[in-house]
Parts: C-alpha cells; structure tokens; sequence
C-alpha cells in the first residue's frame, strides 16, 4: 500500500471518480442512517453495522491471502484507533436523533481542524502556517455561526450539534493516532480491521447498557430496515472505507482532503429532498466557512 513507487504527485480521472463518488455516498449515507433510525435505535445501528462488516473484511483477507494478526507492534495503536471510531460513532448515531442529517454532517467535518492542531505536536513536518492558522478561524467562525441561537431552544439541536462536533473530535484523533504511529505504514484492510473489529466488540454492550431493545427492534424491522443496514455495511464500512485508505496510499493526502468539502454539500441537498430539512441560510453560511477552512488548512 505504502511503496513509494506507487505514489503519484497529482490526483488522476480514477482518483477524481474514486473521491466524488465516495463523497456522495457518505452524504446520502447520513441521510439514510437518519431515516432508518425509527426502525433500528442507533447504537445499535452501528453496531450491526460494523460487526458485519468485520466479518467482510475478514472474509476478504482470506481471499486475498493478507495477513490481519501477525505481529508486527500496531496492537496497542490499533486498540486505541478502534475506543475512538466507537466514540465517534455513538456520538454521530446518537446525534441524529436531535438534530438534521444536514447539520450533524457539516459539524462532523471539522475534523480536519482537530487533525491540523494536534497531530504538529506529534510529527514536526506537520507545523501549522500562517494560512492554516485562518482556515482553523473560518471552522471556528462557522460552528459559531451555526450553533447561534440553538441553545435554549425547545427542540435540543443543540444537543445534536454537539455530539456531532465530538464525534468530529473523535474522527481527528483517530486520524492523529494512525498518523502517529506505526498505523501509517500497515495495510489498508488491517487498519480497517482494527477500526471495525475493536469498535464491534464495545458497541455491542453499549447498545444494551443504553437501553435499545434488540429484539423489539428485530421484530419491527421491514425490507427498508434490511436494505439500509445491508448497503451501510457493504458500501459504507467496507468499500467507501477500504477506497479511501487505498487512496491515502497513492495520492497527496492534502489534495485528497480538500475534496471532503463535498460530503456535507451532498448531505444538504440529498437531506432537503428526501426528509424535507431546511436550509437556512446560517447553515449554507456555516458550509461555506467549514469549506474554506478544509481547503485552507490542507494547503501545504
């Protein structure tokens, strides 16, 4: 995955189609998961989610004969990466039920922030500059600017809008912690392996120590319910994933990240056509900021 032989100086027509099309799914995949919630509670959710998709991951390493458990010192970090991927998403999941998929997504992406913060604490090479310094501006100006006038309100977005900006942190930090350690140079499936199979094994008895009722929620689940959780588990947590860490592999990552941007852009519109969320201006508002500050903060 990391042969430097393999890396290319600029994003290519293959990078280009891999990023749109992954950025469009992860919109629509916010919308998806907000409109299953009736059906399946979120926790478990996800849980379900991410234990089937181990198994996938599983399946296809053996197929392809890559090796997920030998030693090779990553244990520790990879236990470490799977607590946060767990936390980010109990908070993203448990969000959606206080606030619009449209807005957990633009909060969510401030993760880039988090990253560009803490990880020059870590890796030298990574020292902010002056320009970055005014994109972190532009994402602290639009949560700002978007949370204005939630709290107190009736209807707890508030609530909603924070637990998606701590699952943002969350996302920042496991991003921190792979590009910290000895994550950075592993193959993409055991990274996701770590992620997927670590998060499964806490997400589980979460479920229930929050309450969800697992088999009310089986009895009441349709084809609806199934086809959500089917294509969250194949094209979410394994394809979209597996693509994006190949990706890091082979293309400039700062170029990569500026194409996020997109995600919360699909995941407005897809939002307001198909649940019919608002779109106030402070939100476009908001997008517009968070978007400058990625493209800013990725700037070599």
């Amino acid at each position: 995955m990391n042969n430097p032989t393999q890396r290319k100086p600029h994003l290519d027509s293959l990078a280009i189609g891999l990023l749109l099309t992954c950025c469009l799914f992860w919109g629509w995949q916010q919308v998806l998961v907000k409109a299953t919630l009736p059906l399946i509670p979120p926790v478990m959710q996800v849980a379900l989610r991410f234990s089937f998709a181990t198994l996938i991951v599983m399946l296809w390493c053996r197929w392809r004969g890559i090796e997920l458990f030998g030693k090779d010192d990553t244990l520790q970090a990879g236990i470490w990466v799977g607590v946060l991927f767990a936390l980010e998403f109990i908070c993203l999941y448990v969000g959606m039920l206080y606030t619009s998929a449209s807005r957990l997504t633009v909060f969510l992406y401030t993760a880039p922030f988090v990253v560009a913060l803490l990880l020059p604490r870590f890796v030298a090479s990574e020292a902010l500059k002056p320009v970055q310094w005014i994109g972190l501006a532009c994402a602290f100006a639009a949560v700002v600017f978007a949370m204005s006038g939630n709290f107190g309100s009736a209807n707890q977005t508030w609530l909603g809008d924070g637990l998606a900006l701590a699952a943002g942190a969350f996302w920042g930090l496991t991003t921190v912690v792979i590009r910290a350690t000895k994550l950075v140079g592993i193959r993409a499936e055991k990274l996701l392996f770590y992620q997927l199979s670590i998060s499964s094994l806490l997400l589980l008895p979460a479920s229930l120590l929050m309450g969800e009722h697992w088999i009310a929620s089986f009895e009441n689940m349709n084809a609806f319910a199934w086809g959500s959780l089917a294509i969250q588990t194949t094209i979410g947590a394994f394809l979209s994933y597996l693509a994006w860490m190949w990706m890091l592999g082979r293309y400039p990552a700062t170029q990569l990240a500026s194409f996020t941007f997109l995600t919360p852009v699909f995941a407005l519109i897809v939002g307001a056509w198909w649940l019919d969320e608002p779109i106030t201006a402070s939100l476009v508002a908001a997008l517009v900021l968070v978007g400058t500050g990625i493209v800013l903060v990725n700037r070599k």
